[in-house]
């Protein structure tokens, strides 16, 4: 379906995908004071949408997209006031987290593009707080990453919310809530964990498609961002 459209990314209106209440973990080593959680945590209940390597919180009044590498399901993006929230997650060592390798990588593409990177302590610990060119604009974009046991997590925050803090907060809350599930199978560091659309939310788009008088999907104009982790 996604091959069909040629486009990197396919918007989906956060009331059409299915919402299920999350069980609390009862697994895994010591409780984490915060999130974004691991699937072992005892994690808080909410609902969430069910994209198998991540659970995301959504809300009211967002948008949600899904990044494509092909026909495979990368990432996600949230909008919500003129803002938008880029969230990717990675196979990581078991034994040590690559932020800090992954924040060096993408301070060095910023500057090489000709923008400006520079850290700065964030609420989810050092962050990347970035001036990128677009369209002949340094356009302000924070880059965030979280280690996890074996996962890595990487959102990147642009539009309105990287300098608004009330509009930032509502976003980094969806950080906070994020579950991911890692899975045990081997997997290369920096590989993305793979993700999945839940059967009612492609069945929604399939018919949408379809419908000769259907609303257009428009593709999210994404904002500056430093390519793929590879």
């Amino acid at each position: 379906m996604f091959g069909r459209r040629r486009r990197e990314e396919s918007p989906v209106p956060a009331e059409e995908f299915a919402r299920t209440e999350e069980p609390r973990g009862t697994t895994g080593g010591p409780a984490r004071g915060s999130g974004p959680w691991d699937a072992a945590d005892a994690y808080p209940e909410r609902e969430r949408v069910d994209l198998g390597g991540l659970r995301l919180p959504v809300d009211q009044g967002f948008e949600v997209q899904l990044n494509l590498a092909g026909e495979q399901i990368v990432g996600a993006v949230i909008l919500f006031e003129e803002s938008a929230l880029q969230i990717h997650a990675f196979a990581a060592p078991k034994r040590s987290g690559i932020w800090d390798e992954v924040r060096a990588e993408l301070a060095a593409g910023v500057k090489a593009a000709g923008g400006t990177a520079e850290e700065k302590e964030g609420p989810f610990g050092v962050e990347l707080d970035a001036r990128v060119p677009a369209d002949g604009v340094a356009q302000p974009v924070r880059y965030i990453g979280v280690d996890g046991p074996r996962w890595f997590l990487r959102a990147v925050v642009s539009g309105r919310a990287a300098t608004d803090a009330g509009v930032a907060e509502t976003l980094e809350d969806v950080v906070r809530d994020i579950v991911v599930v890692r899975g045990d199978e081997p997997m290369v560091p920096k590989e993305p964990i793979e993700l999945r659309l839940p059967p009612e939310a492609r069945q929604a788009m399939e018919q949408q498609a379809e419908a000769p008088n259907g609303r257009d999907l428009r593709p999210f104009e994404r904002g500056p961002e430093i390519a793929e982790i590879r």
